[in-house]
């Protein structure tokens, strides 16, 4: 009886750790599968937080300096300064909605085209990251035009 017993926990510790290790090996390939260069799809976070008005989290993709375009009126800003005018557009034109309609490039640079509706009014977004050394992708350009 003592020995069935034992037998039982031994069958147990293993069934606990094929499971421990199948659930750790999923879950590292849906992750590797996500930061994958080639499967990995920059613009998902971006586009969620331009739809969101979230100009702090946008800007933690911005590089250290980068063109931020607003009607014309373009700056070569830091990425402080560029999140303070990003900050004011949102805070002027509150985002109602934002699609990607268009991505394009090559592996360590990307553009994406989007449509933003804020503050009543539609507008059109260019959006150009690089990646720097094949480690992360940063926001170069950002462009909210009026659409016509």
């Amino acid at each position: 009886m003592a020995r069935n017993l034992l037998d039982e926990r031994k069958d147990m510790k293993k069934y606990i750790v094929l499971i421990a290790t199948a659930l750790a090996l999923f879950f590292w390939t849906d992750v590797f599968a996500q930061t994958s260069s080639e499967n990995y799809d920059v613009f998902v976070p971006i586009a969620k937080y331009i739809r969101n008005g979230d100009a702090e989290r946008l800007s933690a993709w911005f590089a250290e300096n980068l063109e931020v375009t607003v009607f014309s009126n373009t700056n070569d800003a830091s990425r402080n300064q560029a999140r303070q005018i990003v900050k004011s557009f949102f805070d002027t034109y509150k985002p109602r909605s934002f699609e990607i309609n268009h991505t394009a490039g090559r592996p360590n640079m990307k553009y994406a085209y989007g449509t933003l509706t804020a503050g009543g009014e539609s507008m059109s977004v260019t959006i150009f990251v690089s990646c720097s050394e094949g480690k992360s992708y940063h926001i170069q350009q950002l462009k909210f035009e009026k659409s016509n």
